[in-house]
C-alpha cells in the first residue's frame, strides 16, 4: 500500500439524486486506498449540468445519512449556503483553508471526467487536490480520451478500475418513473 499524507481528506461531491450503495462502495475504497482521515459527501442542491433534481435536498440528505450511518469516516455535508457557492473550486478552497497542510482527494466518476474541462477553474482544482476517477460502465474509454486528458498530462489524476459499480442514480430515477 502506498504511503499518503497523515492528514488526507476526500471530497465526494454530487447531487446524490438518489444516493445508492455504489456511492458507499466508492467511498470505502477511497478511505482504504488513500488512508483518509475523513471522506465528505458534499451534497449540492442542484447539479449545474442537469436541468432539475428528482428528490428534494432534504430527502437526499436524509437518504445519504441513512446509507452511511455505520461509517465513522464518512460525513454528509451541505455547505453551499455557508460558502455562498456551488462550485467545486470553492469547496476545495474552503477545505484547504480549514486544513492547510492536508492532502485533498476529489472523488469523481469517469462520466464526470469527460466534461471536467468545463468545470470552473479546472486547472486550479488539479493544483489543489488529487483527482481520483472511478470507473463507470460505458464511460472509461471516452474519459481517457477526453479533452482534459489530451490537454493535461497531470500526475494529479488517478484512475481506479475497481470496483466497477453497475448502478447509477440516473438508472434508479428511470426505474422509479416507470
Amino acid at each position: 500500500m502506498q504511503k499518503y499524507a497523515s492528514k488526507s481528506y476526500g471530497l465526494f461531491g454530487g447531487s446524490f439524486d438518489p444516493p445508492h450503495y455504489g456511492h458507499l462502495k466508492i467511498s470505502k475504497v477511497s478511505i482504504r486506498k488513500f488512508n483518509l482521515k475523513k471522506l465528505y459527501w458534499v451534497i449540492t442542491k442542484k447539479n449545474p449540468f442537469k436541468k432539475k433534481t428528482y428528490f428534494s435536498l432534504q430527502i437526499r440528505q436524509a437518504s445519504c445519512k441513512k446509507i452511511v450511518k455505520k461509517e465513522r469516516k464518512i460525513e454528509i455535508i451541505y455547505i453551499e449556503n455557508l460558502i455562498k457557492s456551488t462550485r467545486t473550486i470553492n469547496v476545495i478552497k474552503y477545505f484547504k483553508k480549514k486544513n492547510k497542510f492536508a492532502k485533498i482527494y476529489l472523488i469523481i466518476g469517469s462520466d464526470n471526467l469527460i466534461n471536467f474541462h468545463k468545470w470552473l477553474k479546472f486547472r486550479e482544482i488539479l493544483k489543489l487536490c488529487v483527482l481520483v476517477v472511478f470507473s463507470r460502465k460505458g464511460y472509461d474509454k471516452k474519459a481517457k480520451n477526453s479533452a482534459i486528458m489530451r490537454r493535461l498530462k497531470s500526475k494529479n489524476i488517478i484512475f481506479i478500475k475497481k470496483p466497477k459499480i453497475d448502478i447509477s442514480s440516473s438508472r434508479i430515477r428511470k426505474l422509479l418513473k416507470n
